[in-house]
């Protein structure tokens, strides 16, 4: 029957509410970017958050099965060229962390999420299918970068350039001899920005796992402050976060002093994905003043760490 739709989200995806006639609950349409996600990626997903939600105790949105039974479908429109994978999702309460709130106590609340999302991702089975995207240094900023090259961030110029340059090499040597081992290094959610939290009667609930993969564990902590990394009051949240954190997982003092690095790894891969995705509104809204932030937070990493 006829349903009201109304786009709530456009940046890799395309999201919709959809409400169905009569007032009926609400169901998410997610109608996935061509060429980011093979099936099996798309299928590995639902299947962790469906296991997250059952063996760790962590809410997410599960994927509603179409009348065959599969949770993907593929759905042609003559006014586009290629058929695209589609996926709907239970609706779930919930509002929005907002950066003009104190986020101290959510900070702390998504601390603890976040490492029993690592503590259940250490032990989960992956299923035979199990196909993700890497966030190694390489699929980052590197050579094979997953959202295009920060050389091609917004605003970039030939006198930004030899800053982010260094920038980014101290970063590659840090993370280097930081390492890879498993306790460190593995299947994370990779995008907690406060658009993908929902808090629902203090209850902290995690969205949109459309970017999780293969990558560090602390890079989630930088995906935490998305877009308001260069705030005064970041320091302070990374703090809260790291409270909650050791609640649940073990979290040693150099892992700790390394947080900066993540931080900025996340703020430069942004800038990378702004300068790939210029059409989309988020990249609109946050990519003016997104250069020159980016430099002033590399100069203070730089005095730190190099």
């Amino acid at each position: 029957e006829p349903a009201a739709l109304k786009m709530i989200n456009h940046s890799e995806n395309t999201t919709y509410r959809v409400s169905p006639p009569g007032g009926g609950r609400p169901v998410i349409l997610r109608v996935h970017r061509e060429g980011y996600h093979t099936v099996n990626g798309i299928r590995s997903e639902l299947a962790w958050m469906r296991a997250l939600q059952a063996e760790a105790g962590v809410h997410t949105p599960q994927a509603i099965p179409g009348r065959d039974g599969q949770d993907i479908q593929v759905v042609a429109h003559p006014a586009l060229p290629m058929p695209r994978n589609c996926v709907l999702f239970e609706f779930i309460e919930g509002d929005e962390p907002r950066q003009d709130n104190d986020l101290t106590e959510a900070f702390k609340q998504l601390g603890e999420v976040t490492a029993h999302t690592h503590d259940h991702s250490r032990g989960w089975k992956r299923p035979p299918f199990f196909e993700r995207l890497s966030w190694d240094f390489e699929r980052s900023l590197g050579a094979k970068p997953n959202w295009g090259s920060w050389l091609n961030g917004p605003d970039m110029t030939p006198a930004r350039r030899p800053l982010l340059q260094r920038l980014v090499d101290a970063m590659a040597r840090r993370l280097q001899h930081f390492g890879q081992s498993s306790d460190r290094y593995g299947l994370i959610h990779a995008d907690f920005r406060l658009a993908n939290l929902l808090i629902h009667k203090g209850d902290i609930r995690v969205i949109d796992f459309d970017d999780c993969g293969l990558g560090w564990f602390l890079y989630d902590a930088g995906t935490a402050v998305s877009f308001f990394e260069h705030k005064p009051e970041v320091p302070g949240l990374i703090a809260a976060w790291c409270e909650g954190y050791r609640r649940v997982r073990p979290l040693s003092a150099a892992e700790e002093e390394e947080l900066p690095t993540f931080v900025m790894l996340r703020r430069m891969i942004l800038f990378a994905w702004m300068g790939s995705h210029a059409e989309t509104d988020l990249a609109k809204q946050e990519g003016p003043a997104y250069a020159e932030g980016t430099c002033e937070m590399a100069e203070r990493y730089l005095t730190r760490f190099s």
